[in-house]
């Protein structure tokens, strides 16, 4: 069966994607936009790995996985798109092996690379959402100005030590902050490695399915996305708090997009 078929016409479809069928906000007209979407996934380690588990499960119909980075034994505690016998793999290669055999209906391309502005911005323009699950501020800066640039909606995780956030950019708002808004690029960011600080490996559990459940939201056309709430987690004390924000007028990656103002509240 080809992935590029977005119709529900067989029994293997119809019983894959029940449970979502069933839903009466997805349904099969939910479903089908599933299998017709292209979703890029920059970096398939802690955040990348049970948020693409998800999408391949859900039946997202093409599925673009990014890492030029290798598989290696202290990533096992977290990264579960991983396996020993993949020690010393792409990670792109390892995830997309892992992918299609969960679900073989679905289109997966390993993309074993870095990624510069003009790149992102050429990948960006040819999906229907991102998501940005790498692990550095000039990364994730790098992926808003090429969602703000083609107008692609992103969906943000960060994870680190006990602390996880999830917020959503829909870009094809004129009411959305971007990520740029709520953290302005500044090169005197002091930025905590896992490597170095340690992260609990369910953490990114968490905070990798609830992009995946926002994503899965944009792709459908249901619920309330994240968009101008950023969603965190304490998870040694396991409290969830959410923070209202608005796009910033003087923002220098998406100012020019029209009026907006500046605010932020928590609730």
């Amino acid at each position: 069966m080809s992935a590029q078929s977005t119709a529900l016409d067989d029994d293997a479809r119809l019983m894959r994607y029940a449970r979502h069928i069933l839903l009466d906000e997805l349904g099969v007209e939910g479903q089908e936009r599933l299998l017709a979407a292209r979703v890029l996934i920059v970096g398939a380690g802690g955040l990348g790995s049970p948020a693409a588990l998800y999408l391949a499960a859900a039946g997202v119909g093409q599925l673009l996985l990014v890492d030029d980075d290798v598989v290696e034994l202290s990533n096992l505690q977290r990264q579960i798109l991983h396996t020993t016998v993949g020690l010393g793999r792409a990670k792109a290669e390892s995830g997309r092996q892992a992918l299609l055999a969960l679900n073989p209906d679905i289109q997966v391309q390993a993309l074993v690379e870095r990624l510069d502005d003009v790149r992102l911005r050429e990948l960006a323009a040819g999906v229907d959402l991102v998501l940005d699950c790498c692990d550095n501020f000039a990364t994730r800066h790098a992926i808003n100005r090429a969602c703000v640039a083609t107008g692609t909606p992103l969906v943000s995780g960060a994870a680190i030590k006990f602390s996880g956030q999830v917020s959503v950019y829909d870009l094809r708002r004129d009411d959305s902050p971007c990520y740029c808004c709520l953290f302005p690029e500044a090169d005197d960011v002091e930025e905590l490695r896992c490597a170095t600080t340690g992260v609990l490996g369910p953490l990114l559990g968490m905070v990798g399915s609830v992009q995946a459940a926002e994503a899965i939201k944009l792709i459908v056309g249901m619920g309330e996305p994240l968009v101008g709430r950023l969603l965190s987690v304490d998870a040694l004390r396991m409290q969830w708090h959410t923070i209202r924000f608005r796009r910033d007028p003087a923002c220098p990656v998406c100012a020019r997009r029209g009026p907006a103002a500046a605010a932020c509240s928590g609730d």
